[in-house]
């Protein structure tokens, strides 16, 4: 016999699929200590590959030279482009013939390696100035900090800055705070650990140096005497730097509308620096992650419903 309705169920079944729904709420309870332990694996696995990054760090900014062993690679695709190199060289060869090149000096490490990163990725670039780029050629390295054990989940992302004439901070940093337990009033919508709120920090930019505002000259007329004088105000400005005052979530869950757009954009956000950009930086240099994440999205597309990543964490609007 079958009963579409949980309301059309007698009595005694009705008992047991509520001793059912107890069950499953214990389940819930099981499943977010499992994701305790994925995010202490995590931090685990965060210090094996921190020497590795370490290096691409020194690399990046010219202060370590890899190994000729260190720089062996080969593809079919770099070897067509370097047949396309060839020819254009040969053309280049001609037409320095004809004037007297100048000299240049090797570039240091891989210049605008993380700003060529913003620029690539749409979701950053969305976000990116034509103010900020001059300030972001002085990034030096992206890193992911994870929350100590004992400690209230969480992940800090840290933007290494070297010395420049934009602010004195030398690190820039934004926590994202997660929770991984089972809602008391809605414990069956818990799929894993909620980013719940972020938290920036206070950029210490030097005088007239600030790219989040904008001074604004505007006329005022004197209510009396009828006289008009200028005034100067600063108002917000867009900016990549606005990254690092986000927008508060709110303890009683009443935000309006363009408030939780924003959060959840930043949440995303924070999650893909940690996810993509931050482990596999080289490759978005390079262009080959960006056509991996096409893939992937085209797939979904297609109907793939599919979570490529089964530990992404949830963002969690407060509603």
């Amino acid at each position: 016999m079958f009963f579409s309705s949980h309301s059309m169920l007698p009595k005694v079944v009705k008992r047991r699929v509520h001793a059912l729904k107890r069950l499953q709420v214990q389940c819930a309870n099981i499943e977010a200590k499992f994701y305790e332990e994925v995010h202490e694996l995590e931090r685990k696995y965060a210090a094996l590959y921190q020497p590795l990054f370490d290096k691409r760090r020194d690399i990046v900014t010219g202060t370590a030279e890899p190994t000729d062993e260190e720089c062996e690679w080969h593809s079919d695709r770099e070897e067509e482009e370097e047949l396309a190199e060839e020819v254009k060289e040969k053309a280049a060869i001609e037409d320095a013939k004809k004037e007297e090149a100048t000299p240049q000096e090797d570039p240091k490490g891989i210049p605008e390696f993380w700003l060529t990163i913003f620029k690539s990725v749409d979701m950053l670039s969305d976000m990116l100035q034509e103010h900020d780029e001059p300030i972001l050629k002085h990034l030096r390295d992206i890193q992911v900090k994870f929350s100590e054990p004992g400690q209230p989940m969480s992940f800090t992302l840290e933007f290494h800055f070297e010395p420049n004439g934009y602010f004195n901070n030398a690190v820039l940093t934004k926590v994202y705070k997660m929770k991984s337990e089972p809602d008391a009033s809605e414990p069956f919508s818990f799929e894993g650990p909620e980013i719940i709120d972020c938290e920036g920090c206070q950029i210490d930019w030097h005088k007239g140096k600030d790219v989040t505002v904008k001074t604004i000259k505007k006329k005022q007329k004197h209510k009396g005497r009828g006289t008009v004088r200028t005034v100067t105000k600063q108002v917000p400005n867009d900016s990549f730097f606005n990254f690092f005052n986000p927008v508060k979530a709110s303890p009683d869950g009443e935000m309006d509308e363009d408030s939780e757009f924003t959060l959840a954009t930043d949440f995303e956000i924070g999650h893909f620096f940690r996810e993509r950009i931050v482990p596999r930086a080289v490759l978005y240099f390079t262009g080959e992650a960006l056509e991996d994440d096409e893939s992937v999205s085209e797939q979904d597309d297609e109907g793939d419903d599919d979570d490529d990543e089964g530990d992404d964490p949830k963002v969690r609007m407060n509603s």
